[in-house]
């Protein structure tokens, strides 16, 4: 049952995430205004609008990679809800993406504090969750996995092996 709760909150978490870059990715392309602050030091049009936004010698916003890995974590997340039988390598996956987006989610924190001076509310929120899905990945690879449950041959069988070993 802790499985299913930790690879559905990862789930939820990832669909959070696909929302949210939806959402920016539709704003870079349509430049259309922002549901965002525009005053002091959060700033998301000032942000979004940076070198920093789009991908290096390109035009595609930061968001579309965003939305590649949260789809990514969405499905690893289904599988990881699913399959019994693929639980380890699953849980590695997930921990190995997290790791990498934990990371850039870094990066661009440093981005936004050091060399812009202001942060994005979207783009904090997306951070967040990072952080939240690298965190129940990090717990997660920690504990020992599932033993599928037992059939009533397996629990004849230790029913048995007890009775045997009792004087």
């Amino acid at each position: 049952m802790q499985r299913f709760r930790g690879q559905l909150l990862l789930l939820l978490l990832s669909l959070v995430g696909v929302g949210i870059s939806i959402y920016l990715t539709a704003v870079h392309y349509e430049n259309v205004p922002l549901v965002c602050s525009a005053n002091g030091v959060v700033d998301c049009a000032r942000v979004l609008s940076s070198p920093f936004s789009i991908i290096p010698g390109t035009t595609i916003p930061i968001s579309v990679p965003g939305l590649g890995w949260c789809l990514a974590f969405a499905a690893l997340a289904a599988i990881g809800w699913r399959s019994i039988s693929l639980q380890r390598g699953v849980r590695i996956a997930q921990f190995l993406l997290a790791l990498v987006g934990v990371v850039t989610a870094l990066y661009l924190v440093y981005i936004e504090l050091v060399r812009l001076h202001t942060i994005c509310a979207w783009c904090t929120t997306l951070h967040v969750i990072i952080l939240i899905i690298f965190l129940i990945t990090l717990a997660q690879l920690q504990q020992p996995l599932n033993e599928p449950e037992p059939t009533n041959k397996d629990e004849q069988q230790r029913t048995l092996t007890s009775a045997r070993n009792q004087p």
